[in-house]
């Protein structure tokens, strides 16, 4: 017990930290029911360390396994600040779903890596209560996602993970690896593009995960160094944490997966291109790899107007029209190119799945490459 209490002087409390696991473990086992294309097999006999596998099912046959990295990166700091560890499961999935989704892929599952500061100093305080309230948003938005949460792994970690809140309630990295699917028939490579197919944003109404370096200077601009502990910036801080939209369960019902027992090779709707927006995504993934090299254009005069906080950190941090676009996503969180008698469908099935959707623009063949937006921020013509 000596060498256990040493330990935990010097900053990890194995004993806090096997009941965390045994609580994740919990999580994990109430997530193997969610999806309908995964049977988990929990060779665990109970324990919370024990393996765990799983096989496909409901699936068309050749399809191939696939697995995509991402995290959170610094919006944990909002999340925090804000008072809702739990907002970053949402941003977790969205960002290693729609790698795997934006290619015409299945995400099924994911496992964890959730890197702490501190568990805190006990079950009671209010750190480990943040570290609970954390993985207990995973497993809300797995359920909604259809998701199975396989397993994953916590470390405190000491001065290795820090925060611009030294006397934050919880430090926290957070990353996952998402297991998918892909089918050779069902890819979206972008290379079915033509003039005249239609672009549609589908609308976000936070930052999601890109960018975020850019919102706590603008917030420290305007509230001081200081502002993740400044009442006045609170309700600011509130809206640049809110959660990433999750687009995966109505793109992959477009794409026809949820075609159980039917002919899941053949989407309901044939989207040429899926665009996953973050920093600079509109020069880079969407210009630059895909139109350039097929020699088009794209004319994007609709897009949606950003959310009031994006207006507030572009003003704050002094951006230009064009540099809120390099940072952030402006008010769209994806982008889908589809033949122009598929929008209306596109756009009605959308409000089914509480997704806000609209015609930004249309796919033109130019022959110097550009990507024309009319800036929501100050009305200015971008184009890259």
């Amino acid at each position: 017990m000596a060498r256990i209490g040493k330990y935990a002087a010097d900053g990890v409390d194995v004993k806090l930290g096997d009941l965390f696991s045994a609580f994740c473990g919990q999580i994990c086992r109430s997530s193997y029911n969610n999806s309908p294309f995964v049977e988990i097999a929990d060779l665990s006999s109970g324990k919370f360390r024990g393996p765990r596998g799983f096989t496909l099912k409901n699936l068309p046959h050749g399809c191939i396994h696939t697995i995509g990295a991402d995290g959170v990166g610094t919006k944990t700091i909002l999340s925090v600040a804000a008072g809702h560890p739990e907002w970053a499961a949402y941003d977790l999935v969205a960002m290693t779903a729609m790698d795997i989704i934006r290619a015409g892929g299945l995400p099924v599952g994911l496992s964890n890596i959730m890197d702490v500061n501190s568990l805190g100093d006990g079950p009671d305080s209010e750190t480990y209560g943040y570290c609970v309230r954390a993985m207990e948003g995973l497993r809300v938005v797995a359920k909604e996602s259809g998701l199975f949460l396989l397993n994953g792994e916590t470390a405190e970690l000491g001065s290795c993970i820090g925060s611009e809140a030294p006397n934050a309630i919880l430090s926290f990295n957070w990353g996952s690896v998402m297991y998918g699917v892909y089918h050779p028939q069902k890819m979206i490579y972008g290379n079915t593009l033509a003039p005249g197919q239609v672009v549609i944003a589908l609308r976000e109404k936070g930052f999601r995960s890109n960018g975020i370096s850019s919102v706590r200077k603008a917030l420290a601009i305007k509230y001081g160094p200081e502002w993740y502990k400044n009442p006045e910036a609170l309700p600011d801080i509130v809206a640049a944490a809110v959660p990433s939209a999750q687009y995966d369960g109505f793109l992959s019902h477009l794409h026809g997966w949820a075609k159980i027992g039917g002919n899941q090779l053949t989407p309901l709707v044939k989207m040429h291109l899926i665009v996953h927006l973050s920093g600079g995504a509109f020069k880079s993934k969407f210009g630059e790899d895909m139109l350039a090299p097929q020699e088009l254009s794209a004319n994007l005069k609709h897009l949606f107007d950003p959310p009031e906080i994006m207006r507030k950190c572009a003003g704050w941090r002094g951006f230009s029209g064009s540099e809120c676009y390099n940072a952030w996503n402006g008010g769209q969180g994806a982008l889908v190119v589809v033949d122009e008698h598929d929008a209306d469908f596109v756009l009605g099935h959308a409000i089914q799945y509480g997704i806000e959707a609209q015609v930004a623009g249309k796919i033109e063949k130019k022959q110097d490459y550009t990507v024309r937006i009319v800036s929501k921020f100050d009305g200015s013509e971008v184009t890259y």
